[in-house]
């Protein structure tokens, strides 16, 4: 089923999310759920706050830009419980969009490479180091695990120019291209 995607201004979106109990009763349609969300908006990444549930899962799915990143030809990843065990030093930046912060686009600065544990949606733990655009798109959807967004890593200067897109957003006053809260 196709869930509401939760824009900027919505409470859920600066919450700390709760860990998952693998035993809660319909965590896999909510995985399902998500994930038809995330390809009906056109998205590579989606986190469980953005469909409204505080909890710790995450999904990526790099196969739709692999003509642009061959690398994520097979990347595909749930993740249940994530957390990063270590992050390098050195940094990257990309532009980074956001299915919750719909037509803003703004280059971000992240660690290169990350180390992370989570649980996969076969219930197994994995220990997994990602580089490149898979990294970007783990970092992305764990930011919003913690109550973070793209747009909180900008510059000062940069986030007052969002200022009016912003409010807008917040305001509702703009044209969705997907269903939204």
């Amino acid at each position: 089923m196709i869930l509401p995607i939760y824009v900027y201004g919505q409470a859920v979106l600066r919450e700390v999310a709760k860990p998952v109990d693998l035993q809660m009763e319909g965590l896999d349609q909510l995985i399902d759920d998500m994930y038809e969300t995330m390809k009906n908006a056109d998205g590579v990444g989606i986190a469980a706050p953005q469909v409204g549930h505080s909890l710790r899962i995450l999904i990526v799915d790099g196969t739709d830009i692999a003509e642009d990143y061959p690398e994520l030809k097979d990347f595909k990843r749930i993740m249940i419980n994530p957390e990063i065990i270590e992050a390098s030093e050195e940094t990257a930046e990309y532009s980074e969009g956001c299915l919750s912060v719909p037509d803003i686009n703004c280059d971000v600065v992240r660690p290169k490479t990350i180390t992370v544990k989570y649980i996969n949606d076969k219930r197994e733990t994995v220990t997994e180091q990602f580089d490149g655009f898979a990294c970007r798109m783990v970092e992305h959807e764990l930011d919003h695990l913690d109550g973070h967004m793209f747009i909180d890593r900008v510059s000062q200067i940069r986030r007052k120019l969002l200022g009016g897109k912003l409010r807008r957003l917040e305001a509702r006053t703009f044209r969705p291209r997907y269903k939204i809260k």
